[in-house]
C-alpha cells in the first residue's frame, strides 16, 4: 500500500460520517417541520389579497414616436433641366433665399437676347409714329403730288384730241368718204384715252393722301398699335427674364440640407413633392428640413388625457442614460385606425436635446398628466367584470371573495386609481383561493378548479 492509498482511507471514514450525519439531521428536521403546528398568526388570505393603499400621484401616459423635421421640402426646377452648378452638400446649413443650385441658361439667355432685340425695333417703331415725318418726305410726297396732276392733265389733252379726232371722222364714215372699220378704231382710242384719265386722276388722289398723312403724321391708330407692339415686346421678354431667374434654385427657408438627390450633370425636373417635402424624390435636387419635433401615436383610450402645452419626457434608444424636454403642440382632430387599433397622431415640441438628437430617431415618450392627491389604488390584475359591471373582488364575513362595484380613474402603470367603491385599508383579491373560480365567485356556486388571477 503506497502513501496515496492510506491517506485516502484516513479521509475517507471521516467524510462519510459528517456526510452521513448531515443526512439524517435533514431528515428530522423536515419531519419536525411536518409535524410542527400551524402558526395562528399567519392570515390565511395574506397570499391572496392585498391592501388597498393611497399616495399622491402623478398621471403619466407612455407612448412611442419618431422625430421629424417641423418643416421639410424636396428643392427642384420650375422647369426641367440639366443640373449646372451645386452649391450645397449634406448636413449644411442654409438660409433663407441662398443659391442651393443653378440650371443651364444657355438656351434661355440666347432668347433673352432675341426678346432684347423685338423690343428695340418696337420702340424705334413706336418713336418714329410719334415725331411724324421728316422734311425731306415731306417734299418727296409734294412731288409724288405734282406728278400725278401732271399725268392727269397729259391724260387729259391726249382724251380731248380723241374724241376731236373721233367726231370728225364719225361726219367723215356718215358721209361714206371712210369706212366703218376705221371709225372703229378712233372710237377704240378714244374709250383708251378715257381710262388713262381716270387711272391718273386715281393715281393723284392716293398721291395727296399719302401726302396729307406724311403733312399731318401717322394716325392715332398707327401710334397705339406701335405702344401694343412694344407692351407685347417688353412683356416676351419679361417672360423669359423669370425663366432664367428661376434657373436659380434658392433655399424657401432656412434650416439644413438633409439629403442630396442629384449632381452637377443630372438631368432634374419639376416634382410635385417640392411642395409638401415629405418623400424624396429622384427628380430632386435636394431635401431642406428646418427644426425638429417628434411625432407620437396615443391610444384612443388616453388622448383624452394629452392636452396642448402639458409636458413630455423623451428619451431616445441612443441616449438611454438622458431624459430631454418636450412640450405637447398639437393634437391631431381625426383619429388614424390601422389593423383595427385606433390612435390620434400628437406633435411634440423638442425643448432640450436638439444638440443631438437626429431626424428619425425612435423615442420613447411619457406624458406627465395631472397630480392626484391621496388617489386610492389597487393593482390592475384586481379589477373584474361582472355582467358590465366593473369591480373588484373583496373578502367578505367569512373572508371568501365578493363582488363590490367600483368607479375607476386613469390608469397608472400596474395600478389603477379607484374613485369610488373601496378605501385605503380594504384589501381586494389579486389570486383566487384553491378551488374556485371567477365565474363560480360571481354565481355564488363552487366549481373545482385551481387558484388563479382575478383579472380574467
Amino acid at each position: 500500500m503506497n502513501q496515496w492509498e492510506q491517506r485516502s482511507r484516513r479521509l475517507f471514514w471521516p467524510l462519510f460520517g459528517v456526510a452521513a450525519t448531515a443526512i439524517l439531521g435533514a431528515a428530522g428536521w423536515g419531519l419536525w417541520q411536518l409535524r410542527k403546528p400551524a402558526d395562528p398568526a399567519v392570515d390565511p388570505l395574506a397570499k391572496l389579497t392585498v391592501p388597498v393603499t393611497s399616495a399622491n400621484l402623478t398621471v403619466k401616459i407612455d407612448a412611442s414616436g419618431t422625430i421629424r423635421p417641423i418643416q421639410t421640402v424636396n428643392l427642384s426646377p420650375k422647369t426641367s433641366g440639366r443640373l449646372l452648378e451645386l452649391y450645397v452638400e449634406q448636413g449644411d446649413a442654409v438660409q433663407k433665399g441662398q443659391v442651393i443650385a443653378r440650371m443651364d441658361d444657355a438656351e434661355l439667355r440666347a432668347q433673352l437676347a432675341r426678346a432684347q432685340a423685338g423690343l428695340a425695333r418696337a420702340q424705334a417703331r413706336l418713336a418714329e409714329a410719334q415725331t411724324g415725318n421728316r422734311p425731306e418726305e415731306i417734299a418727296e410726297a409734294e412731288a409724288r403730288v405734282n406728278r400725278s396732276r401732271a399725268d392727269v392733265v397729259s391724260a387729259q389733252a391726249r382724251l380731248d384730241l380723241a374724241r376731236e379726232r373721233l367726231e370728225r371722222n364719225r361726219s367723215l364714215a356718215e358721209a361714206g368718204v371712210i369706212e366703218r372699220d376705221r371709225l372703229d378704231g378712233f372710237e377704240q382710242e378714244a374709250r383708251s384715252a378715257k381710262a388713262d384719265v381716270d387711272r391718273a386722276k386715281a393715281a393723284l388722289v392716293e398721291s395727296q393722301k399719302g401726302r396729307d398723312r406724311i403733312r399731318n403724321g401717322s394716325r392715332i391708330e398707327d401710334i397705339a398699335a406701335a405702344r401694343a407692339d412694344v407692351a407685347e415686346a417688353r412683356a416676351q421678354m419679361a417672360l423669359i427674364q423669370t425663366q432664367l431667374n428661376d434657373t436659380v434654385v434658392r433655399a424657401p427657408f432656412a434650416g439644413f440640407i438633409s439629403q442630396k438627390y442629384a449632381e452637377p450633370g443630372s438631368f432634374v425636373t419639376p416634382t410635385t413633392s417640392a411642395s409638401s417635402g415629405s418623400g424624396a424624390t429622384s427628380t430632386s435636387i435636394a431635401a431642406l428640413a428646418s427644426g425638429l419635433e417628434v411625432l407620437a401615436r396615443v391610444p384612443e383610450v388616453d388622448i383624452g388625457q394629452i392636452k396642448l402645452g402639458q409636458t413630455v419626457e423623451i428619451t431616445a434608444d441612443a441616449y438611454p442614460d438622458r431624459v430631454f424636454r418636450g412640450r405637447v403642440k398639437l393634437v391631431a382632430p381625426e383619429a388614424i385606425r390601422e389593423r383595427d387599433v385606433t390612435s390620434f397622431e400628437v406633435r411634440v415640441a423638442i425643448l432640450s436635446g436638439q444638440e443631438v438628437l437626429r431626424s428619425g430617431m425612435n423615442v420613447d415618450l411619457v406624458f406627465v398628466g395631472d397630480r392626484l392627491p391621496q388617489a386610492v389604488v389597487v393593482p390592475t390584475v384586481a379589477v373584474v367584470t361582472d355582467r358590465g359591471r366593473t369591480g373588484v373582488l373583496v373578502p367578505n364575513a367569512t373572508q371568501k371573495p365578493e363582488f363590490r362595484a367600483v368607479v375607476l380613474g386613469p390608469t397608472l402603470g400596474n395600478q389603477v386609481q379607484v374613485l369610488q367603491g373601496i378605501k385605503p385599508g380594504d384589501r381586494v383579491f389579486t389570486d383566487l383561493p384553491p378551488g374556485q373560480t371567477l365565474d363560480s365567485i360571481l354565481n355564488n356556486k363552487a366549481k373545482p378548479g385551481n387558484g388563479r388571477s382575478a383579472n380574467p
